[in-house]
């Protein structure tokens, strides 16, 4: 989703004039986030499901839980991995093969957010110390793309990951032994929201849209746990920020995923 033409130059230089008087090509403030809708439980046979729209772009999520090998050197905590792929019908420019660097960093920054926020006590994923424990592995596919994967994957998983019921297993005879029909609810200790911002020329919006994400110069993605504090940060693009912009984007993502953080609550009140 990068080639540019002299088309995404006439709308650069259009989202730019309306910028300059404080406006933006759909209509909303500059530290606003477009329209979100959150569906739970949207694929049956998943232990946990979540469908997100933000905007016309739009990502589902599957939560898969499952025994798991340890990592060598964290035997006494569980896993988690998010991963993340573009259906072609989501873009003219998605092509199938395998993931490109967008989209492996997509995957990246979206496990970060999560991971770093420790929404999951991982320490209770663990069937036997050091020799099993419980995987618990996020797929976002993109369906729909227009701007901002960041924000509306992390908040896909982040729903998901709400809406998860895992299965028991105990450990018998030196394996992990499913324990029929008992799950329990994953540990959640916090709702992490990411909040993903463009600056273009020297004005910083909030959720940019398929044309303005085709306009930055560069981007910036800060996640805030349920206390507000900040635990993971990503920048891209070819310009930077100042000491004073970096402020700013910090303090309009902690007050914009305030707001976010009451949609994840509500959807995961309603799926329940």
């Amino acid at each position: 989703m990068a080639s540019h033409t002299v088309i995404d130059e006439l709308k650069r230089n259009q989202i730019l004039d309306l910028l300059e008087q404080g406006k933006r090509v759909d209509g909303r403030a500059l530290d606003e986030a477009r329209e979100i809708s959150i569906e739970t439980n949207a694929i049956p046979k998943a232990n946990g499901s979540a469908r997100v729209r933000l905007g016309d772009t739009e990502v589902v999520c599957g939560v898969k839980i499952q025994p798991d090998r340890p990592f060598p050197d964290t035997g006494d905590k569980g896993l988690f991995i998010c991963t993340a792929e573009l259906l072609p019908l989501s873009h003219p420019t998605v092509e199938t093969g395998p993931p490109g660097p967008e989209v492996i960093e997509l995957a990246r920054v979206v496990d970060r957010g999560i991971r770093e926020s420790h929404m999951i006590d991982v320490s209770q994923l663990v069937i036997e110390k050091d020799k099993s424990v419980i995987g618990v592995f996020a797929d976002n596919v993109v369906v729909d793309y227009d701007g901002n994967l960041f924000d509306a994957c992390s908040y896909a998983a982040t729903a998901a990951l709400l809406s998860s019921k895992s299965p028991k297993w105990n450990w018998v005879d030196e394996t992990p032994t499913l324990v029929e029909g008992e799950e329990v609810a994953v540990p959640i200790t916090t709702i992490p929201v990411s909040v993903t911002m463009a600056k273009i020329g020297k004005h910083i919006i909030v959720d940019p849209n398929g044309d303005e994400w085709a306009s930055m110069d560069a981007r910036i993605t800060i996640t805030s746990d349920s206390d507000g504090n900040i635990c993971a940060l990503q920048k891209g693009g070819d310009d930077g920020f100042t000491m004073e912009e970096i402020v700013q984007c910090g303090e309009i993502s902690v007050r914009v995923g305030a707001k976010i953080r009451e949609k994840l609550k509500a959807a995961q009140q309603a799926g329940q």
